[in-house]
């Protein structure tokens, strides 16, 4: 009774001192109450907390062992202690301190955590994982706890990757135990889901996040959040269908977001509905008008649909609003190249390269290079072009487009022939069926006088073109003709020019029927 009576005379002094300011001195007061009265744990874990903040555990310490000089002090007390210890760098203790926590207090997760952060940072992976076994063995935990568990789990994995596995399978039965306990927080619930997606788990993520649309009807951003999570998992799935019905719902219900917008233009342009991803960019730019990637999005649909002076503008309003980037060179040079204005594809072409090599090399690869040497050969300089194709299959040889197109610019001008059979060889190899590259290896045996064994490879080109090709038409020609096939030859020649008006396709003809 008389250490109570002094736990409370030094706590009314440590009050008074407080309402006047004197903080030091009233925190010095408390810690006398809380020694004297060894069972008021509340008293005890306030006091070293102020403590701990002034970065004095060396009195927090007194403090609580005090109070852990009970048998009956709570897991609490022995947590605050280990984290006292910590500050004081003796992690053994500080060890010896969250494990009592944990065989006090079970159920109580801050001290699992703590010991598991502990080791981690103290480079004992096997003791930090067998921390968190030891909290999943908790068959009676919350669902709080168990979600807690899993993320902690999740962590573990990306830090020890030889533990990565296991540690997924501790994460997953955490998720998978907290679900049954079907916790009524929304908050909870999008954790548990998140988790699921995390581990790859999207089919359980699914459920949670559709039931949440509904917690979260009052409440349009965090409503939205989920269906874009949705979204995004029903586009990695290739379910479009699904994507798109959470990206429209998002759309309908919140215009202005230009996020929905970008990503139901994404989801047509990957269907080849190009047109219609126009659209949808358009409005993302409209809404958003600091949503850098739009533009650039913006300008390759439009690039695309021919649309070059609409790109070239777009690309101009992204340049007077975001600082010159590869991507805005680069998709300049390739609406300038559909213009076939070749010089100045090639000044931006050549812009982008400069702009990667200093801020992303990676973006110095094989699709640049190609995109370059495709400009010098139209544009008549084939040594530049030779250089830049060869350079495009040293950063990837197994580029068959480089392949199918060095080797067919040989073939076209009677060179190399040898060499540019092997390199379309190699692009029908990676790609049997592209009716391109079976044209180019007609083509160049064609040009090796071989034309029976050239027209194989015409008929298979046309068979499997996607629609009706006049160059196709008029190399068949050729090949029927060198064969002496004149009547086939005049039909694949009318072929052509029915698609495609030539002059040098209808000299052709003519010469083979005189009028």
């Amino acid at each position: 009774m008389e250490k109570i009576a002094q736990a409370h005379a030094h706590y009314a002094t440590g009050v008074l001192l407080e309402l006047n300011e004197q903080t030091d001195a009233a925190l010095e007061e408390f810690a006398q109450a809380a020694l004297a009265d060894p069972p008021n744990e509340a008293l005890a874990l306030d006091v070293s907390r102020h403590f701990l903040q002034r970065n004095r555990p060396e009195k927090a310490v007194r403090v609580l062992t005090n109070t852990t000089a009970r048998a009956d002090a709570s897991g609490k007390i022995y947590t605050q202690l280990g984290v006292a210890y910590v500050q004081l760098g003796q992690k053994d203790l500080a060890a010896n301190a969250y494990r009592t926590a944990i065989k006090k207090s079970p159920r109580s997760w801050t001290a699992y955590e703590n010991l598991f952060a502990l080791l981690s940072q103290n480079r004992q992976p096997a003791e930090a994982g067998k921390v968190l076994d030891q909290a999943l063995k908790q068959l009676d935990g919350s669902a709080d706890f168990l979600v807690e568990l899993a993320e902690l789990y999740t962590a573990f994995g990306r830090q020890v990757p030889a533990r990565k596995e296991a540690a997924r399978v501790g994460a997953l039965a955490a998720l998978n135990r907290a679900v049954k306990l079907n916790p009524a927080s929304p908050h909870l619930r999008l954790k548990m889901a998140d988790g699921f997606t995390t581990l790859g788990e999207t089919a359980k993520a699914v459920p949670v996040y559709t039931n949440l649309i509904e917690f979260y009807r009052e409440f349009p951003m965090l409503r939205d959040g989920v269906r874009a999570k949705l979204a995004d998992i029903f586009l990695r799935s290739n379910d479009r269908a699904r994507a798109t019905e959470q990206l429209e719902a998002i759309v309908r219900d919140e215009p202005t977001n230009p996020l929905g917008y970008y990503y139901l233009g994404s989801i047509a342009y990957d269907q080849k509905k190009t047109a219609q991803a126009a659209e949808y960019f358009a409005k993302a730019v409209l809404v958003g008008p600091d949503f850098e990637r739009a533009y650039y999005d913006l300008a390759r649909a439009q690039i695309v649909l021919n649309q070059t002076q609409e790109a070239l503008a777009t690309l101009e309003k992204a340049r007077a609003k975001f600082r010159d980037n590869f991507a805005a060179a680069f998709l300049t040079g390739m609406a300038y190249a559909r213009q076939k204005d070749y010089p100045e594809a090639i000044s931006h072409y050549t812009a982008a390269e400069v702009l990667a090599k200093a801020s992303d090399p990676k973006r110095t690869n094989e699709v640049l290079y190609f995109q370059l040497g495709s400009a010098y050969e139209r544009k008549g300089d084939i040594e530049q072009a030779e250089k830049y194709f060869q350079q495009a299959l040293k950063v990837s040889p197994d580029f068959a487009e480089a392949l199918n197109y060095l080797g067919y610019m040989w073939a076209e001008r009677g060179e190399n022939l040898d060499r540019a059979r092997v390199l379309i060889e190699r692009a029908l190899k990676l790609e049997p069926k592209n009716a391109a590259y079976l044209d180019s290896m007609g083509w160049v045996l064609f040009k090796l006088n071989r034309p029976q064994a050239a027209l194989e490879y015409l008929r298979k080109a046309v068979a499997c073109a996607e629609e009706p090709d006049a160059t196709l038409f008029d190399h068949l020609g050729d090949i029927y003709a060198a064969l002496h096939q004149n009547d086939k030859a005049a039909e694949a020649w009318r072929k052509s020019l029915a698609i495609e008006s030539s002059e040098s396709v209808r000299k052709k003809l003519d010469r083979l029927s005189p009028k």
